[in-house]
């Protein structure tokens, strides 16, 4: 019996050792942060939910939807339109559950339809795109990847469409299965891929991203949130890109990503490390070039211009965790609030109590495409 004991002792050691190496730990981060260019007095409240917000894509008719968070692990509706002071479920309630499993990643294109990715609860169902006409609400594509495209472990979670509405790039963060990619998906053909798997601009490093003056680490320091390619912002010619924890944003042309006739150690050597980025969730991107980025760490936004200059747009204690970007009609850029450090692996009386969850708004003083 002793020796039974023994062994099962040293088993937990080894796979306590184990985790810790492959999910713990973590260095901090440095503080990139420079003087706000606009006061958070600007920055306004455009919706509040008791349910933990995931992302957020707004209409060119200013239409704003929504998903909940699926580490809330919602019960009811999943995806959701905020109209005239209420949030009614999209397209409807009785579709609810069939429609969608955990759903997060939300965008609207340039030819007025609602794109919504499901990773399948980090890929042990399958992950899901589907497509919605915004004139009449009805679904106009559905497709769910294999597991070539979405293995076990996979965590599909943001996306963006092309201009010309023939490609959606998708973003697998890989939280648990540690190995990112870029999914290319061409619609007409319903056909994808995975590229940049695993390579160094996709990938999470060892920093431990502190939101709301604590550590995000679970089990007494075994895990640390960390995750890969997670925010993108796709623009008429390039795709920008970057880890959540990761200290650069990357970037690559769309057409070298599309061409099927490209191998993937080629598309590797066509990535470009285009400037410094805080740790970051949520990207998007004006018509001027100039690339957004939130930083989970100081519940700010900052842009990168052209000249790649980085600085903080406008910062407030408001937001707990600035999650997905979308620009709106009218120059606003909307900003979901997730607060994750009050969600992930929190009880549900926990995130009950500290709702309700927001999405704010603000102008940067630029356009840009609403929905992106």
């Amino acid at each position: 019996m002793k020796k039974i004991l023994l062994f099962f002792v040293i088993l937990a050691l080894v796979l306590t050792t184990f985790a810790w190496i492959r999910y713990g730990g973590g260095d901090p981060y440095p503080d990139l942060s420079t003087p706000p260019l606009l006061n958070e007095t600007l920055l306004e409240e455009v919706l509040s939910f008791p349910q933990p917000i995931g992302n957020v894509a707004v209409s060119t008719t200013g239409r704003v939807f929504f998903t909940v968070h699926p580490e809330a692990r919602p019960q009811g509706n999943k995806l959701l339109e905020f109209v005239d002071g209420a949030s009614i479920p999209f397209p409807d309630g009785a579709s609810q559950a069939r429609l969608f499993d955990s759903v997060l990643g939300v965008v609207v294109d340039r030819f007025n339809r609602l794109w919504t990715i499901d990773h399948g609860n980090h890929g042990i169902r399958s992950a899901r795109l589907l497509a919605f006409d915004l004139d009449n609400g009805e679904l106009v594509h559905d497709q769910r990847f294999a597991a070539d495209i979405a293995p076990g472990g996979s965590f599909l979670q943001d996306l963006q469409v092309s201009a010309d509405g023939r490609t959606v790039v998708i973003a697998d963060a890989s939280f648990w299965r540690k190995k990112p990619a870029i999914i290319v998906y061409d619609i007409e053909s319903a056909s994808a891929r995975r590229v940049l798997e695993s390579h160094l601009s996709v990938s999470a490093e060892k920093y431990l991203i502190r939101s709301q003056n604590r550590p995000m680490s679970f089990a007494g320091g075994i895990v640390s949130l960390r995750g890969g390619v997670d925010g993108i912002a796709l623009g008429e010619e390039w795709l920008y890109y970057g880890a959540l924890s990761g200290p650069a944003l990357y970037r690559i042309r769309l057409r070298d990503l599309t061409d099927p006739s490209i191998p993937d150690s080629q598309i590797a050597a066509r990535v470009e490390r285009y400037t410094t980025k805080p740790l970051s969730d949520g990207l998007s991107i004006d018509v001027e070039g100039n690339v957004y980025i939130t930083d989970v760490e100081h519940s700010s936004i900052f842009q990168v211009d052209k000249e790649r200059e980085l600085r903080t747009l406008i910062r407030s204690s408001r937001v707990r965790w600035p999650d997905a970007l979308s620009f709106g009609p009218d120059g606003w850029l909307y900003v979901a609030d997730s607060a994750l450090a009050d969600v992930i692996l929190q009880s549900q009386e926990h995130i009950r109590s500290h709702g309700p969850y927001k999405v704010f708004r603000f102008q940067p003083g630029t356009e840009g495409i609403p929905g992106q």
